[in-house]
């Protein structure tokens, strides 16, 4: 799968097409507290940050965090909210001290590593000893089928290649020193009506999009407009998404 570069495609809608609902961004907080060290505060890292959706709620909630964002574009829409600090970086080459970190969340960010075994060291490096490792990512035989991804022609295909499965994201890990510390879902409250959510799609702020063809998503925007025109002020419908934290050894 080719790979995107966020400065010329998808940053201009990213914040709006993924922005999280206050009880949204709650749910995942109190998730990520739940299997993080109680103290605080802690010090983390955002890695793959994006515009920073997440990053100034893990900074009021845990204690300082860095969001880690190679995309220049990306970076300039975090930093126009002031108090969290943003590098250039990515995962195989994380700005910071070795040993820095008490924890690092990636969020739907680990399909774009590209060198993944250098990630895995990367992050241990950074890392203290029995720091965490928050991976919310889509693996393909534990992937959350969001309701509206059926209209899309190829949609499950591309998503299946460009994730990777549970099991070979823990091996990788734990050959490297790491272990699994919890594996659980986490189900968003619902972002709106259906009509709301058609609309946000149509930003095209999701990775998959740039996989399908112009005509393959014409196609998928109108089955789906179809289906929520049969009710467009129903909830739109929550599904359950993976996450993984893993325990630098």
């Amino acid at each position: 799968m080719r790979r995107i570069d966020y400065d010329t495609e998808l940053h201009e809608n990213y914040a709006r097409g993924r922005a999280l609902t206050g009880r949204q961004l709650q749910v995942w907080i109190d998730a990520f507290a739940a299997v993080l060290p109680g103290r605080r505060p802690l010090t983390g890292l955002d890695v793959g940050s994006g515009t920073g959706r997440f990053t100034p709620a893990l900074a009021s909630a845990f204690g300082p965090v860095i969001g880690i964002e190679p995309s220049v574009r990306m970076r300039e829409v975090a930093e126009a909210r002031p108090g969290v600090r943003y590098l250039d970086g990515r995962a195989e080459d994380l700005p910071v001290p070795a040993a820095s970190a008490d924890y690092a969340l990636m969020f739907l960010s680990w399909h774009h590593v590209a060198d993944k075994p250098q990630a895995v060291h990367e992050l241990a490096r950074v890392l203290r000893p029995g720091g965490r490792l928050l991976l919310r990512a889509n693996f393909s035989d534990h992937h959350p089928r969001p309701w509206w991804l059926d209209h899309f022609p190829r949609a499950h295909e591309v998503e299946t290649a460009l994730f990777q499965p549970l099991h070979e994201v823990i091996a990788m890990f734990t050959a490297n020193g790491w272990r699994v510390t919890d594996f659980t879902t986490v189900t968003e409250p619902s972002s709106g009506t259906r009509r709301d959510m058609l609309d946000r799609l149509r930003l095209r702020s999701l990775s998959f999009f740039a996989h399908l063809t112009p005509d393959e998503q014409e196609a998928g925007f109108r089955s789906l407009e179809r289906a929520v025109a049969e009710d467009p002020d129903a909830p739109a419908p929550v599904f359950a998404e993976p996450l993984l934290t893993l325990e630098r050894g």
